[in-house]
C-alpha cells in the first residue's frame, strides 16, 4: 500500500487479521471444530505475551523488525514443508489431562502470544502446531480454536500499535472486507486440491516473500 513506515503496516494488518479471525470464528463454531475451554487456556497468557512483545517490536526499528521477521518466516516455511501431513481428525487420540500437558499449554500460548506481538502477526502459523502439541486437539478443532487466539492476538497488539498512531483504520476495513471474501473462496477452492500440496504452495510462497522482505530491508546488516 506505500506506507513509508513498517509500524503503520503491522498495526493496520494486525486489526485486520484480528477482525478476519472472529468473524472466521462462527462458521467453525458452527460446525463444532472450536474448543473453548482449550482455547482460552492457550489465549490467556498469550495475551501476556503480546503486550510484552509488542513493546519490544514498538522500540525496535521497522526495518530490523521485518528483517528479522524475514527469517521466522523462511524457518516456518521449512517447518511446514519438512512435516508430514497427517490428518489427525481420522485418528483417534486419547488426551491425559496432566500438570506437565498444561504447563505445555501455558507455555506454547505465552510464546506464540510473544512472537504475534513483536513481528506483529496473527500467528495461525504457529498457534495450529501449538494446539496440536499443547492442546491434544485434532487438526480441525485446531485450526478452529486457533481463530481465538488469533484475533485476540491480533486486536489487542492493533490497539497498542494505534495508542501510538500506527493504524490506519480506512485501510484496515478494507482488508477486513477483502479477508471475508477471499477466505470464502480460497476455502472452496482449497477443499479442491490435496492438502499437503496446498501447504506445499503456502509455504513456497511464504519463503518468496521472505526473500523480498529480506532484499528490501537488507541495510540493516550494515548497522548491526
Amino acid at each position: 500500500m506505500g506506507f513509508d513506515h513498517p509500524h503503520i503496516a503491522i498495526g493496520t494488518t494486525a486489526l485486520a487479521v484480528g477482525v478476519n479471525a472472529y468473524l472466521n470464528l462462527i462458521p467453525h463454531t458452527l460446525k463444532k471444530h472450536v474448543d473453548y475451554k482449550i482455547g482460552i487456556e492457550f489465549t490467556l497468557p498469550g495475551i501476556a505475551g503480546v503486550l510484552i512483545g509488542s513493546e519490544l517490536g514498538l522500540m525496535t526499528p521497522g526495518d530490523d523488525l521485518l528483517f528479522f521477521f524475514s527469517f521466522l518466516m523462511i524457518g516456518i516455511a521449512i517447518y511446514m514443508l519438512k512435516r508430514k501431513c497427517v490428518d489427525m481428525s481420522q485418528i483417534e487420540r486419547k488426551v491425559i489431562k496432566t500438570a506437565k500437558s498444561f504447563a505445555i499449554l501455558i507455555l506454547t500460548g505465552f510464546i506464540v502470544g510473544f512472537a504475534s506481538g513483536y513481528f506483529g502477526i496473527g500467528g495461525g502459523f504457529l498457534i495450529v502446531p501449538g494446539l496440536l502439541f499443547g492442546g491434544g486437539l485434532n487438526i480441525l478443532q485446531a485450526v478452529g480454536t486457533s481463530l481465538l487466539s488469533v484475533g485476540t492476538f491480533g486486536v489487542i497488539t492493533a490497539g497498542r500499535y494505534a495508542i501510538n498512531g500506527d493504524l490506519n483504520i480506512i485501510i484496515s476495513a478494507l482488508f477486513i472486507v477483502g479477508g471475508i471474501f477471499g477466505g470464502w473462496i480460497g476455502s472452496r477452492l482449497a477443499g479442491m486440491v490435496p492438502k499437503r500440496r496446498v501447504t506445499q504452495i503456502f509455504a513456497i510462497i511464504v519463503i518468496l516473500v521472505a526473500f523480498y522482505i529480506m532484499y528490501q530491508n537488507y541495510t540493516v546488516l550494515f548497522h548491526l
